[in-house]
C-alpha cells in the first residue's frame, strides 16, 4: 500500500471507514474526523469526487456545501472546519460503501501516479490561488445546471490530489480541466438563456 502525505493512502482510510461495521450511518463529520490529520486536499477530493461520477443523484445536496467551505478555507489558509448542521448530514453505511466502491478504483490508479514534482504549483502562494479556483468551481457544483457538476468536480478532484501530494503536474491538469469546465458550463447557461428568451418571446408574441 502506498502512503500519501506521510500516512496511509487516502483510498485505504476511506475503505476502512466504509467497512466499519460498528456504525449504521456515515456522516460528514465522520469524514472530517477520519481525515482530520490530512491536508485540505484530501477533504476536498472526498467531497468533490462523487459529484464527478455519473448516476449518483443527490450527492451535491450532501457534499456541495462542505465543498464550498473547504475550498474557501484552502483559499484563505484556514484549518479544515465545518459547522454542526453540515457535519451532521449523513448517509447509510451501505450507501457509503457503494459510493467508496466506485471512487476507490479511480483513486488507487491516481495514487500510483502521484508524486512530488514541479511543487511550485502546489505551494503558497499558488496553493491559495488553487483554493480560489476550487471555490469558484464548488459554487458551480451547487448550481442546478444539467450535467454541470461533473467537469467542475473533476477539476476540483485533480487539483485536490495535486495539493495533497505536491504534484504540480496534476495541478496544471486540474487548471486546464477547470478552463474546459468553465467553457462548457458557460455554453450550457448561454443555451438555457437563449431557450428561455425564445419561450418568453413566443409567449408574448
Amino acid at each position: 500500500m502506498k502512503e500519501l502525505a506521510g500516512g496511509p493512502a487516502l483510498s485505504e482510510v476511506l475503505q476502512q471507514l466504509a467497512d466499519d461495521e460498528g456504525r449504521e450511518r456515515v456522516s460528514v463529520g465522520d469524514l472530517l474526523t477520519a481525515l482530520s490529520d490530512r491536508a485540505l486536499g484530501a477533504l476536498l477530493f472526498v467531497f468533490a469526487c462523487p459529484n464527478a461520477l455519473p448516476a449518483l443523484p443527490g450527492t451535491s445536496v450532501i457534499l456541495g456545501a462542505p465543498l464550498v467551505l473547504l475550498a474557501a478555507q484552502l483559499a484563505f489558509n484556514r484549518q479544515p472546519w465545518l459547522p454542526g448542521f453540515i457535519a451532521r448530514r449523513s448517509m447509510s453505511r451501505a450507501d457509503f460503501q457503494r459510493l467508496i466502491g466506485r471512487i476507490c478504483p479511480w483513486l488507487q490508479r491516481a495514487e500510483r501516479m502521484l508524486r512530488p514534482r514541479a511543487s511550485v504549483w502546489a505551494l503558497p502562494p499558488m496553493e491559495y490561488l488553487v483554493g480560489v479556483v476550487c471555490l469558484l468551481l464548488a459554487i458551480v457544483v451547487l448550481l442546478p445546471i444539467p450535467l454541470g457538476n461533473m467537469l467542475p468536480a473533476l477539476a476540483i478532484s485533480m487539483l485536490a490530489l495535486g495539493i495533497l501530494e505536491r504534484d504540480g503536474y496534476w495541478i496544471v491538469g486540474g487548471l486546464v480541466t477547470a478552463v474546459v469546465a468553465a467553457v462548457v458550463v458557460s455554453g450550457v447557461l448561454f443555451a438555457a438563456l437563449q431557450a428561455t428568451l425564445f419561450v418568453v418571446m413566443k409567449f408574448f408574441a
